[in-house]
Parts: structure tokens; sequence; C-alpha cells
């Protein structure tokens, strides 16, 4: 009898202990109610008690007395690796400290050498023509607009100081065909839609994309033949789509579609018809990347065969985007972008010092839904990692940037009173 009591205790003891492990881990890696995450468990039960108050005597004089080992002192020997000032203190006698220039927040404001603001941003809005906005589940946040639900988001945006807006239309399938001709119905959804923002807001900048893939029953950005993108050919339709863009009001067209020679041929065309001051943002360096997966599903215009690799960048090639770059310039081109945004870095960068042009980046569709998944596990603060990465574009050199973050980040701003 006595050894089955035992047994219980032990078993007993042991289930206590694995319940208590269980929930230690638990607390660790689940996320934490404030949006961050716990990561162990004595960063659960840790008592914040803020910044020590007690004066530090910097002479550290007598600090390792009664130690029980030996302890290395750096002030000692006929090398130490620090010195006493005239009070006594440890110092290291050196001229240049950085940190004096971050010590309080209205210095680190002051020497601040690259920020973002509203105006920087273009707000890229995916629209269709239904009565209903449809959520884009790989890009949570994020729906196709009704044309009305577009201008809501438009005026909203504006509060913010956000006033650039790029439009992406969910077409339907009947309407799309091999030469893309829907790209340049006057009545299509992105010409109603332009003249609808103009309308409201005649101030308002709106970049339209120039590309076929929202129109394509291939998928593509351009004209397929026996499996092959034709260039010219369809250069031949992007002008035409360009040209009805302008007139139903666009102030900037980008050319997406990435042939070679569109950009020149889209500025003669647009000339010819008097739209002298509507600008081109060329996607220059545009990579057959793997982070557009949510955007395409946003415009169901997934490829229906193969890939974009035969005009799209290789993601391997940095100097390539040099030969594009003076391709644009020499062909018209007002601005130039890279995109992706975040993974390109070096890209931006390398325009930013090899042209004159305005750099704009796209901080694209994947890199916006790893965020969002990151946030909504607990892994990430939002607000911070996002106004962190739209100052990275900054700094690399981007003028402008493409962000689906673009109104809430400005709401940030807002609220911090930054503008």
């Amino acid at each position: 009898l006595k050894n089955n009591n035992h047994q219980s205790t032990i078993k007993m003891k042991f289930s206590s202990i694995l319940l208590a492990a269980l929930v230690s881990t638990s607390a660790a890696f689940s996320p934490a109610s404030n949006g961050r995450a716990a990561f162990t468990s004595k960063n659960v039960a840790a008592v914040d008690l803020g910044p020590s108050t007690e004066p530090v005597d910097k002479t550290l004089n007598g600090i390792d007395d009664g130690a029980a080992h030996d302890v290395f002192d750096p002030l000692e020997g006929e090398s130490p690796a620090l010195i006493r000032n005239n009070n006594d203190e440890v110092w290291v006698p050196q001229r240049a400290r950085p940190r004096r220039n971050r010590k309080s927040p209205a210095i680190r404001n002051m020497v601040r050498e690259n920020i973002v603001t509203p105006a920087n941003f273009i707000y890229p809005l995916f629209i269709h023509d239904e009565d209903f906005n449809q959520p884009i589940e790989s890009m949570p946040g994020c729906e196709r607009h009704s044309l009305d639900s577009m201008l809501r988001e438009v005026r909203e945006s504006y509060q913010y100081g956000v006033k650039t807006f790029v439009l992406f239309p969910k077409v339907p399938d009947e309407l799309k065909t091999n030469l893309g001709v829907e790209a340049y119905n006057p009545d299509g959804i992105v010409h109603r839609a332009i003249r609808m923002i103009k309308e409201e807001f005649p101030d308002s900048v709106i970049c339209t994309d120039v590309a076929l893939d929202p129109y394509s029953d291939q998928g593509h950005d351009g004209v397929v033949e026996d499996g092959k993108i034709l260039n010219d050919v369809t250069i031949n339709q992007l002008c035409k789509q360009a040209v009805s863009q302008a007139r139903a009001g666009a102030d900037i067209v980008a050319p997406s579609d990435m042939m070679d020679g569109r950009v020149g041929a889209i500025r003669d065309a647009l000339d010819s018809e008097g739209f002298t001051d509507v600008s081109i943002l060329a996607y220059t360096a545009k990579y057959a990347s793997a982070y557009y997966g949510p955007f395409r599903d946003a415009l169901d215009s997934h490829p229906g065969f193969g890939d974009k690799k035969t005009y799209q960048q290789d993601p391997s090639n940095g100097r390539e985007a040099l030969i594009e770059a003076a391709l644009d310039a020499g062909e018209g081109a007002d601005m130039l972008m890279v995109k992706p945004g975040m993974p390109y870095l070096d890209i931006i960068r390398r325009l930013k010092d090899n042209s004159n042009l305005p750099v704009a980046a796209y901080h694209v569709s994947g890199e916006y839904a790893m965020i969002k998944a990151a946030c909504q596990n607990g892994w990430l603060d939002e607000k911070s990692v996002v106004l962190e990465t739209l100052t990275c574009f900054k700094r690399a050199g981007a003028d402008i940037i493409l962000t689906y973050y673009a109104k809430q980040a400005a709401q940030w701003m807002a609220e911090d009173g930054l503008f």
C-alpha cells in the first residue's frame, strides 16, 4: 500500500512539473496581447522597473574587490585599454563620438538624413465593376473596390496627405482577348474611374498601369503567338492604351510590360496627340519575381502558361538594370521604377547613383503580405516595421514609394504629429 501511495505521489509531482512546463512554453511562444511576441517565460513574468536612477560612480574604484575569481582590469598594465580623465573617471580618449548626434529626440530629428512624407506615396487601388467590395485573402486589409468605394478611399487618403493613386482593374473574363482591346475602351473601368476621381479631386495625381495582362486571356503583359510574347505588336496596343488613358485624364502613365522600346513609342504617341504634359513612370527594373503572387490574386491575372522571364529581368542581374535605365531615360521617361522594392534596395541605389531622374520603389504585394502575416501572429509590431521599411526605401535612394500601406502609414504619421 505504501509503495502504491509513493508511486501515486511521484506521478502527481511529474504531472505538475509537465503541466507547468507546457504552460510556460505556451506563454513563451504565443502572441502577446499588445501585438508583440513574448519569447520566454521570463519575459512574461518580468517586471518593468524602468531606467535606473541610481548614480554610478564613474571611477569604478573597488567594484571588484572581494571577487572570488581573477578580474581583468582594462585600466592596468603597460598597454591599458582605458585611462582616467581629470576627474579620475574611466575614459576612452576618443574625440569623435557619433552617439552625441543621437542623444535626444530633438537632435535626432535635426540631423535625420531621410524623411518620408505622405507626398512620397503612390497608393495602389484595386477596382472592379461590381457594387460590392471583394476582400483579397492573400493581402489582408486590401480589397477590390467598387467605384463608389474607390472614391471613399481616395477621400479618406486625402485627409492624410496622400494625393497620388495608381489604378489596377479586375477585368471580367468575357472582356479578355489576346490583343487586349478592352485596355483602350474609353468606357472601360479604368477610364471611368479616372474621370470620377478627377471630377471630385481635380488636383489629385492619377497614375495608370500600361500593360495588357489584366485584359489578356493569356495572362501575359503582351500579345501571344505560339507561346511567344510579341514585342512590337504589343507596343502598338500599349500606345492605344496610354493615349486613351491620357484622354480620360491620367496624369502619369506607367508602362509595366517590359517590352523593348515601349517608352519611346508611348512618348511619341502621347506627344503626337498633344499630351506633352502627361508623364511616363517607367517600370525600368521590373524583375521576374516570386513576390507578385498576391497581386495576381487581386487581379486574377496569373500567367495562363509559362512565366514572364522572357521579358521581365532575371533576379540574378544587377548591371542589366543600368542598361534598362539608360534606354528608358533616352526614350523620354520622366521617372524610373524598381520592382519589387525591399529585396532590390541595391538596384534602387544603382539607379539613383547613375541617373538624375526621380526613382520609384514598388513595395509589392508579397512584401506587404509577409509583414501582415508576421504582425497578425504577433511576431512584429506593424507600425514600427512599416515605417522603418518605407524609410529604408528612401535611404536607398527612392524618391517615390508605391505601397499598399500609403493611407495607413500617412495616418500613423499624422497621429505622431509628423505631418
